[in-house]
């Protein structure tokens, strides 16, 4: 049966929420933080939650001129969001990872159904919207169906990975398949191979596994071994099914080899790409888009390949767990002004520029082939890419507690039990007991 969709008044909304944590003043502060109009003009402000990389000066002042629209830029903040949500005085567009935050927000009442201007568009038409956006729609029981709340700008198949020759040649390794998967444990043996170590400390990591996040990937692990994660109803997750269980022993035998940044010795840069790039690190667990940053350098590109996503068992798939894009909250000021930037943002000059740079894939089918191709490397990663997508699913996520909540368990958890050698059954036993609280508490908001 569909979760009840009950919108939260302020009080009920904070109290699940980061933004708890703001109080009364904290509100005010954020919502005399948003200009909800020019006094000295007739233009509309547009406030966009964004990040800088992304909603830079040159961004924004193309935003302004092609929309004849003001724009007040506010750097995403989740605890900020939240509590402005509350005061009912949000931003008139916000950035979200679409994967996740689609049913969160959608159970909440505080996106915006946005199916009635899909319908009346002219340039964003569900003809052309690439299967990833289906992350985007929420019925109240599943992703992939129902209204859709919001789209993707660009987006990558996560559990792909980049592999650099050189260190695969020094080795002595035939390079992995660019057509037949992997299994997860032939990948991870390959990791242990390709590690190289110097008085005990890796100088050269062999894979990189849980670069975005390790919730996530336990998902995709545990769906490309045939289970779920959460169960039907998304009130509870189930760590110690057979398909679970497989996917967490893979991660704790992962941390324990020590082969690529874990939980319990995390990668001091932050991301893959500086070690990727100074050739100490064989394999990168990163989507498409970190051909973006491989296409920049001068020299990786010659000993860099692309392959697809490792699986557990028969049911082949290859998720996002992303699709970041940008939606529109229900209480938004500005809606019409909103969908105006969608447009321009999804189909215009920014769509193009994205689709042509190499840092994901494009969310509308008709840009697919304005993705780079001119390089040897680059139609490598492309001819990957195009069959991949074959393969990508919608993995459903639980409308009840949001991401960075589950994933702060895992890094609060995971280390201190490998640490202390327990099994992986008992690891399953804790996240169980308290991710499921967790959950129980969000539901028992929605009502």
């Amino acid at each position: 049966m569909p979760m009840p969709t009950t919108s939260l008044d302020r009080r009920r909304f904070l109290a699940v929420s980061a933004g708890a944590a703001l109080g009364a003043s904290a509100l005010s502060a954020c919502a005399t933080s948003v200009n909800s109009g020019d006094a000295s003009t007739s233009k509309t402000t547009l406030t966009v939650m964004s990040v800088d990389n992304e909603m830079d000066k040159k961004t924004i002042q193309a935003a302004e001129k092609a929309l004849g629209v003001k724009i007040t830029y506010v750097r995403f903040d989740q605890t900020k969001l939240n509590a402005m949500l509350a005061a009912k005085n949000p931003p008139d567009l916000v950035r979200g990872l679409g994967a996740v935050d689609t049913p969160y927000f959608a159970a909440r009442e505080l996106m915006e159904n946005l199916d009635p201007y899909f319908a009346k568009s002219s340039v964003l038409t569900p003809s052309d919207l690439d299967p990833v956006n289906d992350v985007w729609r929420f019925d109240g029981h599943q992703q992939g169906a129902g209204p859709r709340y919001g789209m993707a700008k660009d987006y990558s198949q996560d559990q792909m990975f980049w592999y650099r020759t050189d260190l695969f040649d020094a080795a002595k390794i035939d390079h992995p398949s660019a057509t037949e998967p992997l299994s997860y444990d032939e990948w991870l043996d390959l990791g242990k191979r390709l590690v190289k170590r110097r008085l005990g400390k890796v100088k050269v990591y062999g894979l990189s596994a849980t670069a975005l996040g390790n919730f996530s990937p336990l998902m995709g692990m545990t769906a490309s071994a045939g289970g779920s994660l959460f169960a039907e109803d998304l009130a509870s997750v189930d760590f110690s099914s057979p398909e679970a269980l497989k996917a967490l022993t893979w991660l704790i035998e992962y941390t324990k080899a020590d082969i690529g940044p874990n939980l319990v010795n995390p990668n001091p840069d932050g991301w893959d790409w500086p070690a990727y790039q100074a050739g100490r690190m064989a394999m990168a667990g990163d989507g498409y888009w970190f051909g973006g940053a491989i296409s920049g350098d001068p020299k990786a590109p010659e000993v860099s390949r692309f392959a697809p996503a490792p699986q557990f068992g028969a049911t082949r798939i290859s998720p996002s767990f992303g699709a970041t894009g940008y939606w529109i909250p229900k209480s938004a000021k500005n809606k019409d002004a909103a969908w105006k930037f969608f447009e321009w943002y999804f189909a215009g000059q920014p769509a193009k520029d994205r689709a042509s740079g190499g840092w994901g894939i494009p969310t509308l089918k008709s840009l697919r082939s304005q993705m780079p191709q001119g390089t040897a490397f680059q139609k490598q990663a492309f001819e990957v890419q195009q069959r991949e997508l074959d393969h990508f699913k919608v993995l459903t996520f639980t409308p009840y507690v949001q991401l960075a909540a589950l994933d702060a368990t895992l890094n609060q958890t995971l280390p201190q039990m490998v640490k202390s050698g327990a099994s992986a059954g008992k690891v399953a036993d804790k996240l169980n007991s308290l991710m499921n609280d967790q959950i129980t508490k969000g539901k028992q908001v929605l009502g």
